[in-house]
């Protein structure tokens, strides 16, 4: 195979462009508020601490599933900005059912899983069947869906909730050890005793999976043909709102796995401390990963990179950890533009190629025809 060195070589430079880009304009804010720039990038830029590369691995592991439950509607140019609210219920039916403990160890567990996987499944399929059945647009009812969900989950952890002796908290209950899944203790390697949660693996089979589907199977084909031209996938066939429908339920299936680490590996139990926010955030990561399988999996590092580092800040730097958000809003952009630059700098290229050889070719003999 013949490489195409103008072709790599554009892929190397958007995120390179990426990366000065965002350098230089977060510096220039840190010069506009009069903080010390070279002590900021000294906290950002310093090797991790052991317990740091441990916290960075779990937060990404849960940063990822969001991030290709978002990346499943982008290809079919759908906007499921609901992933928040459809892991938040999710979590909840999830950890209601594995708190119950109908089902022993990791038969719990798996199925479990499977309600987690099935709640967000229905949550996001009403944003579907509302967009293909009276044209509402995906964006403002999975917004609107996110709201119910936040609230419908709050009266309904109401009656769920078990009170536990000394502690304020609200939850549902406790899981048990055998339903809980085992950390991964890397102490003899990285000299920490914190573990890495044992589900990480769960992120790299769908992983694997979105690859497989999306580059492997005509459900993958269809899918992304819809997403770049619908017009296209008609005319070969496509049942397009069909797609829509099923492509928001895989959405939200695996929107619905995104609590899961948290919940068999960390808090054992859903209540009002439950992390929020993780799926807009899986809106950066796909978006900074190009909805890539590998290149979600390295933005997901990047962005729980930044989260733990910006502890330090404060103490270190004098500057408000916040400033993390704003740094991880100018990647995004600086992602989106600098790809763009790219993408329109290689179609100048490419017009410039064809007209070179057309150039170059003979004209042709146009032979004269006498009567």
């Amino acid at each position: 195979m013949k490489l195409d060195v103008r072709r790599v070589g554009l892929g190397l430079a958007a995120p390179a462009l990426a990366v000065v880009v965002a350098l230089l304009l977060t510096s220039l804010i840190l010069v506009a508020a009069g903080d010390p720039v070279v002590a900021v990038w000294q906290v950002l830029f310093k090797a991790p601490l052991p317990r740091q590369v441990v916290a960075i691995i779990n937060e990404a592991s849960v940063l990822y599933l969001s991030a290709v439950a978002v990346a499943i509607g982008f290809k079919m140019n759908l906007f499921n900005i609901g992933v928040d609210g459809q892991y938040r219920i999710a979590s909840f039916m999830a950890a209601v059912f594995a708190g119950a403990h109908f089902l022993p160890g990791w038969l719990n567990i798996i199925v479990s899983l499977i309600v987690a996987m099935a709640t967000g499944a229905i949550w996001a399929a009403i944003a579907g069947v509302l967009k293909v059945a009276r044209g509402v647009s995906e964006v403002i009812s999975t917004i609107m869906l996110n709201y119910i969900a936040t609230y419908f989950v709050a009266y309904l952890l109401k009656g769920a909730a078990v009170k536990i002796e000394g502690s304020n908290a609200t939850s549902t209950r406790i899981l048990t050890e055998d339903s809980r899944v085992p950390g991964i203790n890397l102490e003899g390697l990285l000299g920490t005793g914190r573990e890495i949660y044992g589900l990480v693996f769960l992120s790299i089979a769908v992983g694997i999976l979105f690859w497989f589907v999306l580059n492997k199977t005509r459900f993958g084909f269809d899918l992304r043909a819809t997403g770049q031209s619908e017009t296209a996938a008609v005319a070969s066939g496509v049942n397009v709102k069909r797609m829509v429908v099923v492509s928001m339920v895989l959405s939200g299936a695996i929107a619905g796995l995104v609590g899961m680490p948290l919940l068999f590996g960390q808090d054992f139990a859903y209540g009002d401390t439950v992390q929020t926010g993780l799926g807009f955030a899986g809106i950066s990561v796909a978006l900074l990963g190009r909805n890539h399988p590998v290149g979600m999996a390295v933005s997901a590092l990047v962005w729980g990179y930044l989260n733990q580092l910006s502890n330090g800040l404060q103490i270190s730097a004098g500057v408000s950890d916040r400033l993390v958000l704003i740094i991880q809003g100018i990647i995004v952009l600086s992602v989106v533009i600098a790809y763009e630059l790219v993408r329109r700098a290689g179609l100048r290229m490419e017009q410039r190629r064809v007209a070179r050889e057309l150039e170059a070719r003979p004209a042709p003999v146009v032979e004269e025809v006498h009567p």
